[in-house]
């Protein structure tokens, strides 16, 4: 477990009595409302696949995560594998770079590792998301809506692997982001 500036961080389970604290941190963590948007309509047409938060000894959310389903959309190889796209991250401007992303990320991967999760794909910052292994070469063999060095992949499974390259659509949700 990573250890943060933030002390006793518990990392659990999104509930739906967090919706609005989370709606306002994911708001309050990026220029617009669009992620928290994102959220919301991933979250209400079921296609988040895992969803935590982070919470202070306080009782406050203090960070949030969420994976949402891909589909492989080829018939044959790869076609049975499960795919989770991380977004997003996000945690209060004030408790950034001290540890709470990093903690919900790297517990929240071990999580779908557990799940049978195989793949996670994410769109984000290259310079941060290479820390839990997640790589844009790797991601050159995923076909879908997203490309370049902020696209990135992360096997969670070796057997994974055999399977790419693969096309994969992302839920219908993320229309809205291409």
């Amino acid at each position: 477990m990573t250890v943060t500036a933030v002390p006793n961080l518990t990392v659990r389970d999104f509930a739906p009595a967090d919706e609005d604290a989370v709606r306002q941190l994911i708001t309050a963590a990026f220029p617009s409302d669009r992620e928290a948007r994102l959220v919301h309509t991933l979250r209400h047409c079921g296609a988040l696949v895992l969803e935590q938060v982070a919470v202070d000894e306080s009782g406050r959310i203090v960070g949030h995560v969420a994976y949402s389903r891909v589909t492989p959309a080829a018939i044959g190889r790869g076609q049975a594998m499960q795919i989770a796209c991380l977004a997003p991250v996000s945690v209060w401007p004030e408790l950034q770079h001290k540890g709470v992303g990093t903690t919900l990320t790297r517990n929240s991967l071990e999580k779908l590792k557990e799940c049978g999760e195989e793949l996670v794909l994410v769109l984000g910052p290259p310079a941060y998301f290479p820390r839990f292994g997640f790589d844009a070469e790797l991601a050159k063999k995923i076909q879908g809506p997203y490309a370049g060095g902020a696209f990135m992949a992360l096997a969670l499974s070796e057997d994974c692997l055999r399977d790419l390259p693969i096309e994969v659509a992302f839920a219908t949700p993320f229309e809205d982001f291409e």
